[in-house]
């Protein structure tokens, strides 16, 4: 996950570590999201993940793929256990809003549920980002919680975080807004392997930088 207000994204995860992995890596929408996006990549892709957790499963698949995989995440828990588990990958730990990197050096962009601990504004920002480092043509899998909810405080996975995010609508057009042209949206619920889980809306599109 990316910076955020209140308990930041990196305290929240830094605590989950490999938890997070186990409630969620068994989502069969993201691993379909995954394949959308391993379909139209060139061999040997440079491909930025932004937010990305343990490495597992987003980095670890474009790695087997043949793929050039640089992980970006604030929490250095996460960017820890991704090294170790995906040696193939490079991971840094930093905000991808300070990140030093080059225009149009990465064929994709993977985003997943990296946006919801930032304000609306900034989630904007970030879009925009993925498409200037994008080359033209290059690719964005991103994925929300599709709600309509800005600064809502809760607790995921006994952690308390404050959420802010769209609705499934207004999510695609902030994608397209940020110069992308959607080419796949799926939307489902997904029950996390933990205790007492609830399912949970989620919502996998693939763009293209136009």
């Amino acid at each position: 996950m990316s910076a955020g207000r209140g308990r930041t994204a990196a305290a929240v995860f830094d605590a989950l570590g490999t938890d997070y992995e186990a409630a969620f890596a068994a989502s069969a929408a993201h691993r379909a999201s995954l394949e959308r996006l391993l379909r139209v990549l060139p061999p040997h892709a440079r491909v930025l993940d932004v937010g990305s957790g343990t490495g597992r499963p987003t980095a670890q698949t474009l790695v087997d793929a043949g793929h050039e995989v640089l992980g970006v995440d604030v929490s250095p828990v996460m960017v820890d256990i991704a090294t170790r588990q995906v040696p193939g990958a490079e991971f840094r730990c930093a905000d991808i809003r300070t990140l030093p990197l080059e225009d149009g050096s990465f064929e994709a962009v993977c985003l997943y549920f990296a946006l919801l601990q930032m304000e609306r504004a900034d989630q904007g920002e970030v879009l925009r980002l993925t498409a200037r480092v994008l080359r033209p043509g290059g690719h964005l899998a991103v994925a929300t919680v599709p709600f309509d909810v800005e600064g809502v405080s809760g607790t995921f996975m006994g952690q308390p975080v404050e959420v802010t995010s769209f609705g499934e609508d207004a999510f695609a057009a902030l994608v397209e807004d940020a110069g992308f042209t959607v080419l796949a949206r799926e939307s489902t619920m997904f029950v996390p392997a933990v205790p007492a889980a609830v399912p949970e809306p989620q919502m996998f599109l693939l763009a293209r930088r136009r």
